[in-house]
């Protein structure tokens, strides 16, 4: 077996793993990032796109962020389409200056992963195996198999963002967490297309076929989601059945769904997730390890970043000075906003999806909460302080 030492564990080389190895770093505090799978793979998974200002601000901190700039879309409103009728939030307007970013996350971990690896730090792919082992004492170690060969690497602290089917959350003992979930009795089915989008910014719209959002994640690559159903199957989902329907749902701004070559279909299953607390010994949870939103809200991977700035925070705290109150506080301060952003997320996709003829009551109050939200100064402020992300 080879043994090999570092001060922070992290395992998972998702935004969440990259973005505190990267930080870290810029404070002298030495990591290894464990990921199972490929370099290939992971730079491939396709993920969320809308980044809140402070995502893309931190990620300028960390050197990061170049790319992003350069690429980035940034978008000061957005459109809610009701039955048709489009409706324009000034997000800008409503929240001071604050703006969205359409940057994928697929591009956010290249430009992670190339960072790291050029500054000469260590990132294990295709670690196998990964054991989280001793996590009640000074000295959490990690086992793992790389090409065949045993290794033990020994830590100070472990950090969970290994997401949601991950090792870390599941290594912890029974009663170790509470678990808070929510199924939704649908799903989003998304189709990512090189195809030029004919809007500027993204369009959420409901209607009685249900909802369709219409959005990018470059200037020349489409990315959309219709509403349908958990269990999907997509080969009853041609392509032309796709295009079509998205049209339907946006009325008669359908002319606006510009078709090109798809390079993915998937079925995104709707799903909120909560673990407490999010510290367990020296084991620290992150991102989709701890917390789980549906993507109505676009919340995931800023979520991840917020819950990484302030691990990495009470790390360089304790680095520096020996003082443990930011990791004794972490997850309490983590928590507090991410049951805020669930709360946006829940309201949101309640709010633009459609629950079946046995809901058809709660689906008319959603109609008029949402032609409400419409008419009011007050409820669009609200959603916009919101989607550009609440306060650190």
């Amino acid at each position: 077996m080879r043994k090999s030492r570092t001060q922070v564990g992290i395992v998972g080389a998702g935004p969440a793993g990259l973005v505190l190895a990267q930080r870290l770093a810029r404070h002298g505090v030495e990591s290894v990032v464990l990921e199972r799978r490929d370099r290939a793979y992971v730079e491939a998974r396709i993920r969320a796109g809308v980044l809140e200002q402070h995502t893309v601000e931190l990620l300028a901190e960390l050197g990061v962020g170049a790319r992003l700039k350069r690429e980035g879309l940034v978008h000061e409103g957005l459109e809610i389409c009701l039955d048709g009728e489009r409706s324009r939030l000034d997000l800008a307007a409503a929240t001071g200056g604050k703006r969205v970013t359409v940057y994928g996350q697929t591009e956010v971990t290249k430009d992670l992963i190339a960072a790291r690896l050029a500054a000469g730090l260590p990132l294990v792919f295709e670690a196998e195996e990964v054991r989280p082992l001793d996590l009640d004492g000074e000295r959490p170690r990690l086992l793992y198999r790389k090409e065949g060969v045993e290794h033990e690497l020994t830590c100070d602290f472990v950090a969970g963002c290994d997401g949601f089917h991950g090792v870390c959350r599941a290594s912890l003992p029974e009663g170790a967490l509470s678990l808070f979930e929510r199924s939704y009795p649908f799903a989003w089915l998304g189709v990512l297309a090189e195809a030029p989008p004919a809007g500027e910014e993204l369009i959420y719209a409901r209607s009685a076929r249900g909802f369709a959002l219409y959005s990018m994640r470059s200037p020349t690559v489409a990315r959309h989601y219709l509403q349908c159903r958990p269990d999907e199957d997509l080969a009853q989902w041609p392509l032309p059945r796709i295009w079509d329907e998205l049209r339907r749902r946006l009325g008669r701004h359908g002319d606006l769904i510009v078709e090109g070559p798809v390079t993915d279909v998937s079925v995104t299953p709707m799903r909120s997730f909560v673990a407490e607390p999010m510290r367990h010994g020296r084991l620290f949870l992150a991102g989709d390890a701890a917390h789980i939103v549906p993507p109505t809200g676009a919340k995931g991977l800023n979520l991840a970043v917020v819950d990484v700035r302030y691990l990495s925070d009470a790390l360089i705290e304790f680095y520096e000075s020996g003082s443990q109150a930011g990791l004794e506080a972490y997850s309490d301060k983590a928590l507090a906003r991410i049951w805020k952003a669930q709360r946006f997320s829940w309201w949101m996709t309640s709010l633009l999806h459609t629950f079946g003829p046995e809901q058809a009551f709660e689906d008319r109050i959603r109609q008029a909460e949402l032609s409400y939200l419409l008419s009011s100064e007050a409820a669009r402020t609200a959603l916009a302080e919101n989607y550009v992300g609440l306060p650190l």
